[in-house]
């Protein structure tokens, strides 16, 4: 079971779906489930990472439904997210599944080259409504999470997985890709997406530098000082997926890439995610998700003016735009063109937004 390697898989829609998972894998993971003492009626695939090597089946098993995950990344790295929820689970009692141990007391199985692991199968699970009170759901079961999980401290032989010294590199990462953009569009000139891009990519760099440099000058470097523990984990794919209500409350699932950052950057990535999908930037939606987090978890003036730069990032554009370096040929296309306008239109009341809401927590 050792010597076959687990690598991404090839997923041809017509013949395999998104439900395929290679054979081999599934015979790993049947020797795997071995080591359990489960007795599984049945195994369903519910989602796959084929391009990254990772799978997680549903069991239905004499004790109840079981999650069953192949993690696709680095077992020292997957061994630092597993630590965290079973630190979450047994020491804060937060709303996050169980991990079952295996016969030996184990929490995962090293097979493949990869880390498996068998949790609880959390049920009912219901999405919140996608309204502004469903935000505000999440955006409280975020605080709570985040507070819950300070003071983590990793296994022996895991690797660390921190971010939260990482930010002015990020930032000027965005900054230089900017570059890159604009090279690719100059070289694809003729492409119909290519025209509209090199329209803004100036617009957006600028922004960009605007951030670089107001996090220069803020107080990152006092509050990064604190350390991992003090600020504990950020989810890094948290929405309404991943947070949904359950027995008891709102529970948080799939923490397989959590790690140490300044808590605000998984609130932010939830409010520009939002602004997108509402196409554009509401005070009132934003004032309200920041305060149910704030309920859960307080944030510092400090910690808030941080938030405020990382808003203040054009990360909905580079988040989409970034495409463009690996399959120009393909990417500059017109819905491109038509997504590009839609993000420079949605970022039209960005500002005014951010000017309103910038001072409330002066005061606090």
């Amino acid at each position: 079971m050792e010597n076959q390697v687990i690598l991404p898989w090839e997923v041809d829609e017509l013949t395999h779906g998104e439900f395929y998972v290679p054979d081999y894998i599934n015979d790993i993971g049947l020797e795997v489930l071995k080591q359990y003492n489960l007795k599984v009626n049945s195994m369903q695939v519910v989602t796959t990472k084929p391009d990254k090597g990772g799978s997680i089946w549903k069991l239905e098993t004499s004790s109840g439904p079981k999650s069953f995950k192949l993690l696709h990344r680095r077992p020292t790295r997957s061994m630092f997210s597993l630590g965290a929820q079973r630190y979450l689970v047994e020491v804060k009692k937060a709303r996050v599944p169980g991990i079952i141990t295996t016969k030996s007391g184990e929490d995962y199985v090293q097979a493949g080259g990869k880390l498996w692991f068998v949790a609880e199968w959390i049920e009912p699970l219901t999405p919140v409504t996608k309204d502004l009170e469903g935000a505000k759901q999440l955006c409280y079961a975020l605080g709570e999470f985040h507070r819950l999980s300070q003071e983590y401290v990793p296994p022996a032989g895991a690797e660390v997985a921190s971010r939260l010294y990482k930010w002015p590199k990020s930032y000027q990462k965005i900054v230089t890709k900017m570059d890159w953009f604009r090279t690719v569009a100059h070289a694809y000139s003729s492409m119909p997406a290519s025209q509209d891009l090199l329209n803004v990519v100036d617009l957006f760099q600028e922004q960009a530098k605007r951030s670089v440099e107001a996090l220069n000058q803020s107080q990152y470097p006092e509050l990064v000082k604190l350390g991992n523990e003090n600020w504990g984990l950020v989810h890094q794919d948290y929405g309404w997926s991943n947070g949904q209500m359950g027995p008891n409350d709102m529970w948080i699932i799939d923490l397989d890439g959590v790690a140490y950052d300044l808590p605000i950057r998984d609130l932010r990535k939830l409010i520009t995610g939002t602004m997108a999908d509402l196409y554009r930037w509401d005070v009132t939606w934003m004032r309200e998700m920041i305060q149910a987090y704030h309920e859960a978890n307080p944030i510092s003036p400090e910690l808030y003016d941080i938030l405020m730069i990382d808003m203040s990032l054009p990360n909905e554009f580079y988040k989409n735009v970034k495409e463009v370096l690996y399959e120009p040929e393909i990417f500059l296309n017109e819905s491109t063109s038509q997504l590009i306008r839609t993000i420079v239109d949605t970022d039209q009341s960005k500002w005014p937004a951010l000017k309103e809401i910038q001072n409330d927590w002066r005061n606090k």
